[in-house]
């Protein structure tokens, strides 16, 4: 399928989809492209309509990195902040975004949680609106750290439950390794959506027949030609084409039957995503090695979810985080890709309340344990 494109685009495509990216990587093929010039009006900048997605905003603002780095960060409030009712006996809910996403693809749990819960949402360092990373600090370390500095920032003095899809789960594993204190005192939960903490395998998402040894030549030998040829490669990205989306609709979802507008959504992330970032961060998929720090997570309410037909970051994954967590509850949508926080919404809106209910008792437990 993707082997077969040769000479064409493919990276930023396949890779966008979330946690790992490769399709593109396999021969070198970092074709992905963008519709759009950095700067210019997204739909998602433009007057918020609650059916158009992407297009909620909040109250916006900049944290900033400990090598800084501004990072874009918006808050949905349950009253004006101050507002001693503000959070009503209700954990803050963080979410963390995937790898060449932003923090609008939470549009349908932003949408069913907003009013209800104090939402915490930021874009990544070189994701959506935030700053370019140094490429020494694009690292899942570095956006541990940055994880912290959000919560310093934006939610000092609340229990904090945090949600991350894909590269946004593996920021909290290493949020994890930095600061194991931290859950079970001010985080009571924490929801893995897509993710997984090490054992992942770039090339084996193209054919899991490929030996390590080779796959691992090849995506080196990818992102080298990548960045030698990155003028090249921004230029053809620019020119739209029918593959793009089948490639999204493949590796994102489980079903083709998702709407078309859902394709789109994800196709204007990736896009706005720059070729240098990609090669920045593939690297550290491969590398990530923290399934010995999630046993942390046994000290709070911890959901983990993944679609059956995930290619992306497989339901194996998923499977051996709930094996490490203690006490955890794992979510299997059947037929789900790797983005079902919008191919199965309702689902994961639905196990994300359970996880916030129960992450709220424990809290006033605690408290009541003084």
């Amino acid at each position: 399928m993707i082997g077969g494109l040769t000479g064409r685009r493919a990276v930023g495509l396949v890779a966008g989809s979330g946690a790992a990216v490769v399709g593109g990587l396999v021969g070198g093929l970092l074709l992905d492209r963008r519709r759009g010039r950095r700067g210019e009006v997204s739909p998602a900048d433009r007057e918020p309509d609650p059916d158009r997605l992407g297009s909620l905003r909040g109250e916006v603002f900049e944290v900033v990195a400990d090598d800084g780095v501004v990072l874009h960060a918006e808050v949905d409030e349950i009253a004006p902040y101050g507002s001693e009712a503000r959070h009503e006996g209700r954990a803050t809910v963080v979410l963390v975004h995937g790898f060449a996403l932003a923090l609008d693809c939470w549009h349908f749990q932003r949408l069913a949680f907003r009013g209800k819960r104090r939402l915490v949402l930021f874009d990544q360092r070189s994701h959506g609106r935030s700053g370019r990373s140094a490429v020494e600090n694009a690292t899942i370390d570095q956006l541990g750290r940055d994880l912290e500095r959000v919560l310093d920032t934006l939610a000092p003095d609340q229990p904090v439950v945090l949600v991350g899809h894909s590269m946004g789960g593996m920021s909290i594993v290493a949020l994890a390794e930095q600061r194991p204190e931290l859950f079970g005192d001010r985080i009571v939960g924490v929801g893995l959506i897509s993710t997984t903490a090490g054992g992942q395998r770039t090339h084996k998402i193209v054919s899991r027949y490929i030996p390590d040894a080779v796959g691992r030549r090849v995506v080196e030998r990818g992102l080298l030609v990548a960045a030698q040829r990155e003028r090249i490669l921004e230029l053809a990205r620019r020119s739209g084409s029918p593959i793009a989306r089948l490639l999204i609709a493949e590796f994102s979802f489980g079903s083709r039957a998702v709407p078309p507008s859902y394709v789109e959504f994800v196709d204007a992330m990736i896009s706005s995503t720059p070729l240098q970032v990609l090669v920045e961060f593939i690297p550290q998929f491969d590398a990530l090695d923290k399934f010995h720090i999630v046993k942390a997570f046994a000290e709070v309410s911890t959901l983990i979810m993944s679609g059956t037909k995930d290619k992306m970051t497989s339901i194996g994954h998923s499977r051996r985080l709930h094996s490490e967590v203690p006490g955890s509850r794992l979510v299997e949508l059947e037929g789900g890709g790797h983005l079902p926080l919008l191919e199965f919404r309702d689902q994961v809106n639905d196990a994300l309340e359970q996880l916030f209910v129960e992450a709220d008792e424990r809290w006033a437990d605690a408290r009541r344990a003084g």
